[in-house]
């Protein structure tokens, strides 16, 4: 705490624990969850909301209740968004309040919350008062035009979303390369392939990938039925395609991995000790072995389980394949949410960027 040069008192200490931080709020997280979210939506809600315990017990000196007050969610925003004034960044959050999150370790690090993390934050609390039937503040015109705003103003300060780098073919092509013979390696590459063919899989699908649900073609090729996704756990399913192909290279990447390892049920890829097979990656383990085969073969950018997700958008829209059938690979069920990638992907392709490539037919030939 040196670096805040400020004093965090054992009174403000105990006022802050995190044991006895808001049953409501905790009340709230069990049932936003239920039964149906995934643990890494279980872990983010928690955190959002006892993130937004800490914060009110600090501001106001009373537990969180709901409905919180519109004046409440307003004073959350502009405590943790930055913005531009004559002196610099600056915000509302008190330092000897952003001390004690940081003590508490409620909070990573002391100054501004990025605005994602905001915005995600309101949305948890909006959740929570939805499933209370509750009046929502975070519905409120004025709380909606502040996030806009502050969507905007930081947008003209150079500000944007870390994205993943994209893994379009090149890319995998380059990371399938510095996959060996071994185990590990017959793994990684028939991971990486599956990852990306069967329509840009996240992290957690992939470590949740099944051999029960892994069918073989009579014509070669596998069929893999897709039983747990983002989106079916968000209950969107009129336009769900669970069977997923796995074809070609990649198919044969699968086999070669099953034959080798011996696997005939349970999980589909399995951490290895030495020359055994261990049990089930987890999402973490395989966003790590993306990373590793980046850095293998020596590939410049960020990235991480996500970057086949993205790359799988982009590759087909650069293959010119339409967005209806990526769409129904990658269970996207928002066109908003996928393209952004599908345009970068097609940016090249777009006739209007060719405008320049022959002469205008009116134009009057050179002399």
């Amino acid at each position: 705490m040196k670096k805040n040069t400020l004093i965090v008192t054992q009174e403000a200490l105990a006022r802050l624990r995190p044991e006895d931080l808001a049953a409501s709020a905790a009340e709230a997280v069990r049932e936003i969850l239920a039964e149906a979210a995934s643990a890494n939506t279980a872990r983010s809600y928690a955190s959002a909301l006892r993130y937004w315990a800490a914060w009110y017990q600090g501001r106001y000196g009373t537990p969180i209740t709901v409905p919180v007050s519109e004046a409440a969610v307003m004073q959350f925003i502009v405590d943790h968004v930055a913005r531009r004034s004559k002196a610099g960044l600056k915000w509302e959050l008190p330092q000897q309040l952003d001390a004690l999150l940081v003590v508490t370790k409620i909070k990573h690090k002391p100054g501004p919350l990025k605005l994602s993390t905001v915005v995600h934050r309101v949305a948890v609390l909006s959740e929570a008062h939805q499933l209370k039937k509750l009046a929502n503040p975070c519905e409120q015109p004025a709380v909606r035009h502040l996030l806009a705003r502050a969507r905007r103003a930081a947008i003209k300060r150079g500000e944007r979303p870390a994205k993943k780098t994209a893994i379009t073919k090149p890319e995998l092509e380059a990371m399938i390369a510095t996959c060996d013979a071994s185990l590990e390696g017959l793994r990684d590459r028939a991971l990486l392939y599956f990852a990306f063919a069967s329509g840009g899989r996240r992290r957690s699908e992939v470590a949740a990938a099944d051999l029960h649900d892994l069918h073989a073609l009579p014509e070669g090729g596998y069929v893999y039925r897709l039983e747990h996704s983002k989106t079916q756990q968000a209950g969107v399913t009129a336009h769900s395609t669970p069977d997923k192909p796995v074809l070609g290279v990649a198919a044969e990447a699968l086999a070669a991995w099953l034959t080798v390892s011996g696997l005939k049920e349970g999980a589909m890829f399995r951490r290895i000790w030495k020359t055994r097979v261990g049990p089930a990656l987890s999402p973490a383990a395989i966003g790590a072995i993306v990373q590793r085969r980046a850095i293998m073969a020596k590939l410049e950018g960020n990235f991480g389980g996500h970057s086949l997700r993205s790359g799988f958008v982009t590759e087909g829209a650069r293959q010119g394949i339409a967005l209806p059938a990526l769409m129904a690979m990658t269970e996207h069920h928002s066109v908003s949410s996928v393209i952004g990638y599908f345009q970068a992907g097609g940016a090249a392709k777009n006739p209007a960027a060719h405008l320049l490539d022959t002469r205008d037919l009116h134009e009057p030939p050179e002399n």
